[in-house]
């Protein structure tokens, strides 16, 4: 998190001393996107598409819209993937009270992900819930694993941490270098892999070092966080686990 300290940080503080938070953004210059007060979003216009056919990232003031605008910096061509295919979803089908399942997947990945760069053994301890091979088992392969944040309310939710935070894991192959990451991602993320639901649900809080209570096996035997996998899923979700389906 280094990286988002970096360019949050300076932010943040012309922020606490009165400034504007989309001008205080858009100061720092590193967006494809100028970032507006969120009344400039027209009544009755999604959200999405009003990015995508005028570049401009409506803004409330908080921490939500703050860690969205650092990840627009970020993973700019994978931002303005995820906009471009949902702003095509509104325009093939509409706004509704339905999303679809490309447009829901998208919403998801840009409000929850975390991509991940694991061996293969660590990817299947993970993906088949078995989390004691993952953390305890496998524990010495976290320090050589690449994670990358990505979704701003799983930021959000970090900032006053509790143990069920749960974000859905994107796998990135093992040969994507690291200073290729956002270019990779905005290739990667289409409209079939997207319906194809491809999430594994990661409770946040039990990767080793970022959570000091994790240092005891015990830790992980929570079933009430830690779950083991299901058989089957709910029909029309875009999760891949039943587990990582968020509460109302």
């Amino acid at each position: 998190m280094a990286d988002w300290r970096g360019l949050g940080e300076p932010v943040a503080q012309k922020i606490a001393e009165g400034g504007l938070q989309p001008q205080s953004l858009n100061e720092v210059g590193l967006a494809p996107v100028r970032f507006v007060p969120q009344a400039d979003l027209p009544e009755g216009q999604a959200y999405e598409d009003f990015i995508f056919a005028t570049a401009q990232v409506p803004t409330r003031e908080g921490l939500h819209d703050f860690f969205n605008a650092l990840c627009w910096m970020h993973f700019p061509q994978a931002k303005k993937r995820l906009n471009q295919l949902q702003a095509r979803e509104i325009a093939r089908a509409g706004v509704g009270q339905v999303r679809g399942a490309v447009r829901d997947a998208a919403t998801v990945f840009d409000e929850n992900a975390l991509l991940i760069q694991p061996s293969e053994a660590l990817w299947a301890a993970l993906t088949e819930h078995r989390w004691m091979d993952a953390f305890v088992g496998l524990r010495s392969e976290w320090a050589h694993t690449r994670l990358w944040t990505f979704g701003h309310a799983a930021l959000e939710k970090a900032v006053q941490p509790y143990k069920s935070i749960t974000v859905h894991l994107w796998r990135v192959p093992g040969d994507v270098p690291h200073d290729q990451i956002d270019t990779w991602l905005a290739e990667d993320l289409t409209a079939d892999k997207l319906s194809g639901k491809p999430f594994s649900p990661l409770p946040i809080l039990g990767v080793p070092g970022w959570w000091s209570a994790n240092e005891e096996p015990c830790f992980y035997q929570d079933t009430g966080v830690f779950r083991p996998r299901r058989a089957k899923m709910p029909t029309g979700k875009p999760y891949a686990n039943p587990e990582i389906i968020p509460s109302p």
